[in-house]
Order: C-alpha cells, then sequence, then structure tokens
C-alpha cells in the first residue's frame, strides 16, 4: 500500500482557540493514526512574521500551539513535527518557486486583494501598508507544502485557493524542469471547515472573538455564556441555520447529538440552557488534554527538544531534495558539469552499484563513479534480496529515494551528494533509452 503524506502548519501569531482545534489540530492528529499516511506537523513562524512585529508574542505563541498538538495526542515518535524556521530549505524552496510564479497569480490572493481593497475603500494607495512579505507569502505556503511532497493538506474552505497556487507552483516547476512536484489536494472536514466565533463571523485572532483551546473550566463557561444569539424566548422555536452556539457544537458534537440539539431547537429550548449543553459537550473533550498542555508549558525544554529532533528528520528529506533541485535548475558544482559529458561521450561509462558481505554478515552496496570514488555507501542489511531491493530503489526514484532510504545510507558530503544525484540521473537515461 503506498503511503499518503499529510502536512499541516499552524502560524504561530496567538494563541490556539477552539478554531484551531476543529480545522487543524484535531484532524491532522486523527490522520496521523491512520495506516499508510505519513504526517508532517510545522510551527509556521516565518507566516508569523509577515504580521507580528512583537519577538516575545511569536515566541510565545510557538510554545502553545506545539503544546496543543501535542496534549491532543500527536506521537513525535510516528510524525514529522518540526519549527518551520529550523529548515532553511524551506526558504531556499521558496526563491526557486517564486522564478516560476506569476506576478498575476499572487495579485489574486485573498489577503492581498483584502488590503488593497480596504485602501481603495479608504481613498488611499492601494499598496499603502502592503509588504512585499504579506504579497509573497502564497508562495511561501506553497514552499511548506511541496518541500516534502504533500498529498493532502487540511485546511478551512476559506484557504483552499492557497493549495490551487501550490498545485500552479508545482506544475510550472514541473513544466520546465521535469517532474519533482506532486500536486497537493485539499483535505476539507466539510462540517467544520470553518469555525464561527463568539460574534459569529469566522473565529479569529484577528477578530478577537476566539475561545482559546486551554481555557480553564470557568473561563470556558463564561466565554461560551458570551456567544452572540437572537432574542427569541424560551419556548420559541429556534433556527439551528446561522447559529453560531449551534455549529459549534456541531463541531465537537457526534450525528446522534447533533440531531437531538436541532430537535432541542424546534423545541424553544432556552439559549441558557443551549449554551449549557455546548459548554459541557466542549469541556468533555478537552478537559482530559488540559493536565498535559499545562505540563508542556511548565516544561518548554521538553518541546524545544521534540521540535529540534523533528528538524532533523525533517531535514533528512529536505536536504537531498533540495540537491536533486538546485541540480535541476542548473544549480550544480562545476565539477559535475564535466562528469555528466564524460559520462554522456564516453561508452559506458556510467556510474555503478557494487554489492559485497562484510565479515560482520551483513550485505552492504555502494555507488561508484567512473574512476571508481565512491558517491553512495549503505549500511548492513540483513540479507541480500534486501539491498538489491534498495538498489531497484535508486535506480528508479534517483534523488528521491535517497531521501526514503536515508535511514540505511552514511552520511555523505554535499559534493558527493549532488554528485550521486547526477549519477543516478544519468543511470535511469541510459536505462530509459534502451
Amino acid at each position: 500500500m503506498s503511503t499518503t503524506r499529510f502536512l499541516t502548519g499552524i502560524t504561530t501569531s496567538g494563541t490556539p482557540h477552539l478554531g484551531n482545534y476543529v480545522g487543524s489540530i484535531r484532524p491532522s492528529v486523527r490522520a496521523s493514526q491512520t495506516p499508510g499516511v505519513e504526517s508532517f506537523y510545522f510551527l509556521a513562524d516565518y507566516h508569523a512574521l509577515i504580521k507580528i512585529d512583537e519577538p516575545a508574542r511569536i515566541q510565545r505563541s510557538t510554545l502553545e500551539i506545539a503544546a496543543s498538538w501535542l496534549a491532543a495526542g500527536l506521537n513525535p515518535e510516528q510524525v514529522t513535527f518540526y519549527r518551520q524556521s529550523d529548515v532553511p530549505e524551506i526558504p531556499e524552496l521558496t526563491w526557486f518557486l517564486t522564478c516560476v510564479t506569476g506576478k498575476g497569480v499572487l495579485n489574486r490572493a485573498h489577503a492581498y486583494k483584502a488590503s488593497v481593497d480596504k485602501n481603495s475603500a479608504a481613498g488611499m494607495d492601494p499598496d499603502a501598508d502592503v509588504t512585499a512579505g504579506l504579497f509573497m507569502y502564497p508562495v511561501l505556503m506553497g514552499a511548506d507544502i511541496l518541500m516534502f511532497n504533500a498529498h493532502k493538506v487540511p485546511v478551512g474552505r476559506d484557504q483552499i485557493q492557497h493549495i490551487e497556487m501550490a498545485r500552479d507552483m508545482a506544475a510550472s516547476f514541473n513544466h520546465r524542469y521535469g517532474e519533482h512536484f506532486v500536486p497537493p489536494q485539499a483535505e476539507i472536514e466539510e462540517a467544520v471547515a470553518t469555525l464561527p466565533g463568539l460574534d459569529g463571523r469566522k473565529m479569529s485572532k484577528s477578530y478577537d472573538n476566539t475561545i482559546p483551546l486551554f481555557s480553564s473550566r470557568e473561563q470556558l463557561k463564561k466565554l461560551i455564556a458570551g456567544i452572540k444569539t437572537d432574542s427569541r424566548a424560551p419556548g420559541e422555536p429556534k433556527d439551528t441555520e446561522g447559529s453560531a452556539l449551534f455549529q459549534i457544537y456541531q463541531a465537537f458534537a457526534s450525528e446522534e447529538e447533533t440531531t437531538a440539539l436541532r430537535q432541542s431547537f424546534a423545541d424553544g429550548i432556552a439559549w441558557g440552557d443551549a449554551k449549557a449543553v455546548l459548554f459541557e459537550r466542549i469541556d468533555r473533550e478537552i478537559a482530559p488534554m488540559r493536565a498535559a498542555y499545562e505540563d508542556y508549558m511548565a516544561h518548554p525544554e521538553k518541546v524545544e527538544a521534540l521540535l529540534l529532533v523533528g528538524a532533523q528528520k525533517a531535514r533528512a528529506i529536505a536536504t537531498p531534495f533540495m540537491t536533486q533541485l538546485r541540480s535541476a535548475v542548473g544549480l550544480r558544482g562545476l565539477g559535475s558539469a564535466v562528469q555528466a559529458k564524460a559520462e554522456k561521450t564516453s561508452k559506458g561509462a556510467l556510474a555503478a552499484f557494487k554489492q559485497y558481505r562484510e565479515k560482520d554478515g551483513l550485505f552492504y552496496f555502494k555507488l561508484v563513479d567512473t574512476a571508481g570514488a565512491m558517491l553512495l555507501q549503505s549500511k548492513g542489511f540483513a540479507s541480500p534480496k534486501v539491498a538489491g531491493q534498495a538498489i531497484g530503489q535508486l535506480q528508479q526514484d534517483g534523488a528521491a529515494a535517497i531521501a526514503t532510504l536515508q535511514a540505511q545510507l552514511e552520511v555523505l558530503d554535499s559534493s558527493a551528494l549532488d554528485r550521486a544525484v547526477q549519477a543516478l540521473a544519468a543511470l535511469a537515461e541510459a536505462t530509459d533509452s534502451k
């Protein structure tokens, strides 16, 4: 069964709220527990710089969001959990994608258009206070997704545009430089794609209408009591359509519970009683996580250690992939160009795999160039069959297989890695031409 890559990130610009939980944290944690899924979770601190200029707030938010994910059941040993700024390949890929993305595409980005429309309505310069970061941030988001060739990205319906842009970027790059990127797909849980806030608008820190995810029981009850409702009295039937209270409940409740509350609305439940039902239902799900969250908040060094390990896992994929992409666009060592020319002009002058058995009883292989210099070295395999399968994967998938098999390969310097990528590409080309 093939593996599906699932990726999601949360911007470190504030305290996580219920909207973050039902729209991103909960579905992505569930996805990480699904067989055949490889999950990536990141703290989008580069994105935070676009709208937050308070360093302490970004640092605090990074801890809060990481602690929220961990408390919600994220297992760092089973997923890749990292801080965006710990993976320097992401901003490098952002530049690569910038060079293949049309300005007209970015002109249509929702956030940029909203700023331009707001300025125009106020009679100001359309680009007043619009930074290049705001304008370019869909490209950074595209790099987040394409860096790990994510197949599915959980987003609210209002974020679908960014996934479509990432698909466009992948197609533009692939068209110019060959097939390197997988077109991602948006993953939307229809019932909770966008959660309303206290005032009925989308729950957002920008509107100051959020319910913090790990509010105390008392604070949660108080905030829910403040949810905006209409003036219908107890006994009067109430509409579920457009009711923020009902929509929030639906995001937490089972189908049977939702049906029961819908009937209670029709029967004229008092708003106070409806809010009490909502409070108990949310607290039932959140309460078991509070103690874990508070422990992580009290021990940030635990979170930091987990993030650094996650960054190593992320870079084990990102570094060889960027080597492949750098080679694809022409950012290559000059020696590799000479070698590539020699391989093309010398009949049969291609790199080759050598398999052998050591005294420890394990089976190894190495990839050597035409001069006998080693480009890749494997670790030991229990059988020659498994070693041969790894060689076959490298011959078929090239640099992508280097990332997949990184745990079975010895660490090489960047020069040898670059030459190995070139050699594998030449082997694949020779195979295809036969």
